[in-house]
């Protein structure tokens, strides 16, 4: 598998023909609707294991091996060389697959139930690359109940294909996540009593493997009620051998201030709970002005805070399935961003005929177009250079793995290159 940036001129029968692969195969991999759909800039896999390279004035084994990320070691074994000093110029070596992985991750892919004929359509694309599969969400309420979820075509689905479940738990009302909801549960024991209890029983009632508790907006006065709150939970889930994970806002530091923070204590979460999900989306968002939604180099200061108190194997990190379009200029408070699909984003790019960018510090792809009423725009997305670079971090930092937020839109490179570079466990 390789990685090809599209350039002027280039069409899909041309690419293929270069490295020797059915063009048709370049179409379905990248969820094209056709040979025509691509434009300048645009990345797109090519299916091959791998491509020829012509020895420059200068090149050198260790500089070779650089330049496309693999070791000296792979590169001399696959072309046989026995002398490395002996390369001239001309001379034409094999390049392998650099991409190919085999560290073993868990992945996790939220879903937000539908219909079920769009639940099983959306779930068609990834359920073979999925550890667990989580549906968004049960709702807390003030006694320690939780609001029904119509998931029950979902977990058939998922029990048919060897993918494990999880109850994903939200402290939501209709105010969004809620500070005073959240404060009354910390702050009574029966209701934490009863709410772990209804959590326990719909984990039995439905099968699933645990539980993902995703209180946001905790009052940072709460925080230690919140730890011993997952404490006991966790301690009841045990008993039973199921699992508890925590969704964490995107923290660089113990101290770092803000409703969405202070609570989320990262070093007591990772003795307490089995794992967690960063939650490392969201930089650009809606309401915000343009720019990546989950930037490489943010990302990676979140995982260097993370790793110094949460053990590696206890961390996921999360992975945006959207991108945004912002309609120019940006006024704060104004117009908000739609959300899209990173396929769709692709498609669009097509449409209006505009050259994808890519911004090498965040690693990610943007691109801008003028719409039929002469408005201007900007969308930022993932392609397979970005869902790339984030995976090497998830090897870099030797990760339990990914969370996807959320399964619903097609991104087919994701999960060709999912397979590509990792072996997912399943645990049923």
């Amino acid at each position: 598998m390789l990685v090809y940036v599209v350039k002027k001129g280039d069409s899909i029968w041309a690419i293929g023909e270069k490295y020797g692969v059915d063009y048709n195969q370049i179409i379905n991999m990248n969820g094209l609707t056709n040979g025509n759909d691509i434009t300048i800039g645009e990345a797109l896999l090519i299916p091959t294991h791998s491509f020829s390279y012509t020895i420059k004035n200068g090149d050198t084994i260790w500089s070779i091996a650089n330049k496309f990320k693999i070791s000296t070691d792979v590169l001399i074994k696959f072309n046989n060389i026995t002398n490395v000093n002996g390369i001239r110029k001309g001379m034409v070596i094999k390049i392998p697959d650099n991409l190919i992985g085999y560290d073993k991750i868990e992945v996790n892919g939220f879903i937000i139930p539908s219909t079920p004929d769009k639940d099983v359509n959306i779930m068609q694309e990834s359920i073979d690359y999925l550890t667990y599969i989580t549906p968004f969400s049960h709702h807390v309420n003030s006694d320690g109940s939780l609001s029904p979820l119509n998931d029950y075509d979902i977990l058939s689905y998922a029990k048919a294909h060897n993918t494990s479940t999880m109850l994903s738990v939200t402290n939501m009302s209709q105010n969004g996540f809620d500070t005073e909801l959240i404060r009354s549960i910390l702050n009574n024991s029966y209701t934490q009593q009863n709410l772990i209890n209804n959590i326990i029983y719909a984990i039995n009632e439905k099968g699933m493997q645990g539980v993902i508790v995703d209180f946001e907006r905790i009052p940072p006065e709460d925080r230690e009620k919140y730890n011993n709150f997952l404490r006991n939970l966790v301690k009841a889930l045990h008993l039973q051998n199921y699992l508890l994970a925590t969704a964490l806002a995107p923290k660089t530091s113990g101290f770092q201030q803000g409703p969405w923070y202070e609570a989320h204590d990262y070093k007591a979460q990772g003795q307490i709970v089995d794992f967690t999900i960063l939650m490392t989306y969201e930089w650009g968002w809606s309401g915000g002005p343009p720019r990546a939604v989950s930037p490489i180099n943010e990302v990676a200061k979140v995982l260097d805070y993370a790793v110094s108190v949460i053990p590696a194997n206890k961390i996921m990190m999360g992975i945006p399935n959207y991108g945004y379009d912002w309609t120019l200029p940006y006024v704060e408070g104004g117009q908000f961003a739609e959300a899209m699909g990173n396929l769709e984003a692709a498609e669009r790019a097509v449409k209006y005929g505009a050259e994808i960018k890519y911004d090498y510090s965040a690693q990610s792809p943007y691109y801008t177009y003028i719409d039929a009423n002469q408005k201007q725009h900007v969308v930022w997305f993932e392609d397979a250079r970005s869902i790339i670079a984030k995976f090497r971090l998830v090897q870099e930092y030797n990760l339990r793995g990914v969370s996807y937020w959320a399964l619903g839109k097609p991104f087919p490179q994701n999960w060709v290159l999912i397979y590509t570079m990792f072996n997912v466990k399943k645990l049923v």
